[in-house]
């Protein structure tokens, strides 16, 4: 696998894994009190997108559907 292919957009993985985007900016930055589900190096916030890995997206989801 590239390494670019290691890393994409929340809406990205959402729409591989069948999810809303927001269910994977909330899961970055914790939501109602919640810690986030990702680690520090597993996503970021990169300007207004956030960016995840391929590796957190496979711990947190699964593989893709």
């Amino acid at each position: 696998m590239r390494d670019l292919d290691k890393v994409m957009t929340a809406a990205e993985a959402a729409e591989k894994w069948g999810k809303a985007p927001i269910t994977i900016q909330q899961a970055c930055m914790g939501y109602k009190g919640a810690p986030p589900r990702f680690t520090e190096d597993e996503c970021r916030k990169a300007g207004r997108i956030w960016l995840v890995t391929y590796a957190g997206m496979v711990r947190i989801y699964g593989e893709p559907k």
